[in-house]
């Protein structure tokens, strides 16, 4: 089980590292609008949330 998860956050790691290399820093930091987040800012959500849900196991 703990094989399989590993496995399978290494190549959803994959995907999104081959999908920022695609974009330009520039890209990466653009705000289209005040309502909407950019990129940079929900990587950072995600990174967030994945680490509250894959560290300290109780």
């Amino acid at each position: 089980m703990v094989h399989s998860s590993i496995k399978l956050f290494k190549y959803y790691k994959l995907l999104a590292d081959k999908a920022m290399a695609q974009i330009s820093d520039d890209d990466l930091f653009h705000h289209t609008s005040d309502d909407e987040n950019s990129i940079s800012v929900i990587v950072q959500h995600l990174v967030g949330n994945m680490y509250s849900r894959w560290t300290k196991f109780y």
